[in-house]
């Protein structure tokens, strides 16, 4: 039985430099950076396994990007976590919808998809469209077969088409549960 929760959608207010989490949250936002190819946000995080969020939203992809800066004693083997989502910008304000696909990253070996059960479950209990399902299915593959194409590594997948992106090379872990 798959644990079916409803769609989770985001909002990133460049202007406001927030983001609004999945339960309505908000949270101030250290960095908004927009390129041709979407949009970066790096921010701090009170959740008790990562202490600080850095993402990018590739909406021609239909990818966002993350990097989990673990707290330590966290035992998480990732180096970047990618959501499967909808993602679209009006009046200055990003949104993602996501599409429960996930996929998990660790550069050399080959990535790891997840959640396609509740992709399934969601588009059976009429939580997402046919259409959306297509999409999120197509960007799947899609990541899916760039990556393995450019030895197991995303970052030179994205390269190959012209997308660079950016992480920091230091960070501060906001403390858990502040």
């Amino acid at each position: 039985m798959v644990d079916l929760h409803p769609v989770k959608s985001e909002s990133f207010d460049t202007t406001a430099s927030l983001n609004t989490d999945p339960k309505g949250f908000l949270r101030q936002v250290d960095t908004f950076k927009e390129t041709e190819f979407g949009l970066y946000m790096a921010r701090g995080a009170d959740h008790p396994r990562f202490g600080y969020l850095e993402s990018w939203l590739l909406p021609d992809l239909g990818l966002r990007a993350n990097i989990f800066h673990f707290r330590d004693g966290v035992d998480a083997r990732m180096d970047f976590y990618f959501d499967i989502a909808d993602i679209s910008k009006s009046e200055g304000v990003w949104h993602t919808r996501d599409l429960y696909v996930d996929l998990v990253s660790v550069c050399g070996e080959p990535v790891k998809v997840m959640d396609i059960d509740e992709l399934a479950a969601a588009t059976s209990e009429g939580l997402i469209s046919a259409d959306e399902a297509e999409r999120a299915i197509d960007a799947t593959l899609a990541a899916v077969e760039g990556i393995t194409r450019h030895s197991d590594d995303p970052m030179a997948w994205l390269a190959s088409m012209g997308i660079s992106l950016d992480w920091a090379e230091h960070v501060d872990l906001m403390p858990a549960g502040s």
